[in-house]
């Protein structure tokens, strides 16, 4: 790819960024959102992270984990169970990371 094309991929991608992250400013008034989607939008983050932290947890180069022996499995676990205990999301990665990293290095899993 060339020097010209490069730039002309940044400056669209930031156009679209701009666009896309003003969209609501940009209009005089409020836009009206159906309630539908309003009710979407509450749990999309949520999606969003479970998309992301998922495969982590339970694949490992493109294939499911088939061994139990896997620091990842425990991590996650424990991490799940001080979030439903205490609420919240520090200490629930902070036990997440402790489990995984005591199995990992001193189990050597």
């Amino acid at each position: 790819m060339s020097e010209v094309w490069t730039w002309i991929a940044l400056v669209g991608l930031a156009g679209i960024t701009v666009l896309t992250r003003g969209f609501f400013m940009i209009a005089e008034r409020p836009l009206p959102i159906p309630g539908w989607l309003r009710e979407v939008l509450k749990v999309a983050p949520l999606a969003a992270l479970v998309a992301v932290v998922a495969p982590q947890v339970f694949m490992t180069q493109g294939h499911v984990i088939t061994t139990w022996q896997d620091p990842r499995w425990p991590g996650a676990v424990a991490a799940s169970c001080y979030f439903f205990w205490r609420r919240g999301i520090l200490g629930t990665i902070l036990v997440g990371m402790a489990v995984m990293l005591t199995l990992k290095l001193g189990l050597h899993w």
